[in-house]
This record gives C-alpha cells, structure tokens and sequence, in this order.
C-alpha cells in the first residue's frame, strides 16, 4: 500500500478506548485515520457509529473502515445494514486473513471486551495486508453483492 490508505475508524463507549489505541496505532503505521466517534466513555448507541464509518466506505471515501464495540458484533450487523458492505466481527488473525481472502471484507469490527490490544494490533495487520483472493471467491463476493442490489433496490411503485 504505496499511498496513504484512509480508513474511517468509529466505536460506541464499549469500544472507546480500544478505539483510541486503534487509530493511534494506524496513524503510527502511516495510514491516514478519520476518526468518526465515539469522543469519549460516555453511553452512545454502537448502531450510529456503524452507520457513519459504513457509509463512508460504502461511498469510497475510505477504502476500509474499523469499528469497536464491546464484542464486534452490533456494530457488524448495524454496518451490513449499508448496501455494498462486508463487515465482519474478527477475534483471530485466521478470521482476519480469511475475511480479506475470501470475504473481500471491507469493514472490520472488534469487540473491546474480548480483544486486548497487542491482539487487535495483530488482527489489523493481517486484515489490512492480506489481499483479496479472487478467483473463485470473486464469484461469492459478486453473489453477495447481488442479494445486497435485489434487497436494497429502491422500490419503484
């Protein structure tokens, strides 16, 4: 990744300070952050982060984007709620590298509860570095994106 990657980064309170340490860690890595929120511990709803860090990877104003809660998975499933979005809960560095793989995951979701640091920085490295797949996985990426297009299609009635 030869050019400054923009990843958009957003958490709820569960997920605040791993978050902070997340976007910390990719500036140092030179990746440039736009932190979308949480702005501190206090009691927020994960859904409108996700909605907001989802959005802008789905208009590729980041290529990717980061989400913290307390476990990844309300922010996940908040975030798929974008049409052209893959986002995943990832506790490991194998889910991490098989959501890129195969999954062309474009939005990854870690719980604050479950991840410490040093674990979150491994799972970001090799989600970020692994490359998408494609080959036959590039077919399944296209089927998904097509159940995305048919349930999302604005309805013209």
């Amino acid at each position: 990744m030869s050019e400054k990657l923009r990843i958009a980064v957003g958490s709820d309170h569960a997920g605040f300070a791993l978050k902070e340490k997340v976007r910390e860690y990719l500036v140092n890595q030179g990746f440039q952050v736009e932190d979308l929120g949480a702005r501190s511990a206090d009691s927020v709803d994960y859904p409108d982060f996700a909605e907001k860090v989802a959005t802008r990877v789905a208009a590729k104003e980041a290529k990717f984007g980061v989400l913290v809660c307390g476990t990844g998975l309300g922010m996940a499933m908040s975030a798929n709620k974008i049409p052209g979005i893959r986002a995943t809960p990832v506790t490991d560095t194998i889910s991490a590298c098989l959501a890129r793989a195969h999954n062309d995951a474009n939005v990854l979701a870690l719980g604050a509860r479950i991840t410490d640091e040093a674990t979150a920085e491994k799972i970001l490295d090799t989600w970020l570095w692994t490359p998408f797949g494609g080959g036959r996985h590039a077919r399944r990426v296209q089927k998904i994106d097509a159940i995305d297009k048919r349930h999302h299609a604005e309805k013209t009635t």
